[in-house]
């Protein structure tokens, strides 16, 4: 099980992002964390990943555990090494490199060439498409096949939780469902997943529990069903309201005034 608990998180030493958050996601589970941009959940994952630093951001109080033992104080590949891998919002993969060396890079902390050679066949199962791609420049694919060598990649070191950060953003509607499939069938073979996304009909639809995030701070969770269903989450985080449940624009979404039961 990865934990967080009562986690706060400075930038610069003065800006204050993450205002006691807790959570949890239990092995074989995927766990959905919601918001709108500027909640801070990019920096959960970061705060979980070891990548905090890079951005001169510090975990100020709190803690992470993966399995009852602290990983907040190690470095982002030690905690590779213990399981906890992160797929980076853009996608972020070697453009200069071949679609294979990206995937070999990946799969670096996994020295056993026989688990190494297992996941390389788990990705090309996963994604067919980067096996016909194989030789080809990373840099020269298209969004989606981009975001599926970026999975593939993190997939290399045998996570035992993958975090993923808007794995959705920028694809068209058919390239997302494929991409839910495919983190439904990740999950399925074992490996637990902490989705962070604004399709949030999409990551409800495949979690098993969500978290609704806002201003640092978690401020709504429950079984993903049950917030699906919510009034106050299908208006302000699914875009539906009233009568017939008509879509509200982008914008309305994103800019709501909070319920005052959600400040306490």
């Amino acid at each position: 099980m990865l934990e967080v608990r009562n986690l706060e998180v400075v930038y610069n030493d003065v800006i204050l992002v993450l205002r006691g958050v807790s959570f949890s996601v239990p092995d074989g589970n995927i766990v959905a964390l919601l918001g709108a941009n500027g909640a801070g959940k990019t920096t959960v994952l970061r705060a979980i990943s070891g990548l905090l630093g890079v951005h001169n951001g510090e975990v100020t109080k709190g803690e992470v555990t993966l399995n009852g033992d602290r990983i907040d104080d190690a470095d982002a590949a030690s905690i590779v090494k213990r399981g906890v891998v992160q797929v980076l919002e853009g996608r972020r993969i070697f453009a200069e490199l071949s679609v294979d060396d990206n995937l070999r890079a990946g799969g670096y902390t996994n020295q056993n060439r026989e688990s190494s050679d297992q996941a390389y066949e788990r990705v090309m199962t996963l994604f067919p498409i980067l096996g016909r791609r194989s030789k080809s420049t990373a840099g020269y694919l298209s969004g989606g096949e981009q975001q599926m060598l970026a999975i593939g990649r993190a997939l290399m070191s045998d996570p035992k939780v993958l975090l993923l950060d808007e794995p959705s953003l920028g694809l068209a509607p058919r390239l997302v469902q494929q991409i839910r499939d495919i983190i439904v069938d990740i999950n399925s073979h074992g490996t637990s997943v902490l989705l962070v996304e604004q399709n949030a009909l999409m990551a409800l639809g495949i979690a098993d529990y969500g978290y609704i995030m806002e201003t640092g701070k978690i401020v709504m969770d429950g079984e993903s069903a049950k917030l699906a269903k919510d009034a106050d989450v299908r208006e302000f985080y699914l875009g539906l309201h009233g009568e017939g449940d008509e879509r509200k624009s982008f914008k309305d979404v994103k800019h709501y005034k909070r319920k005052k039961r959600w400040l306490s």
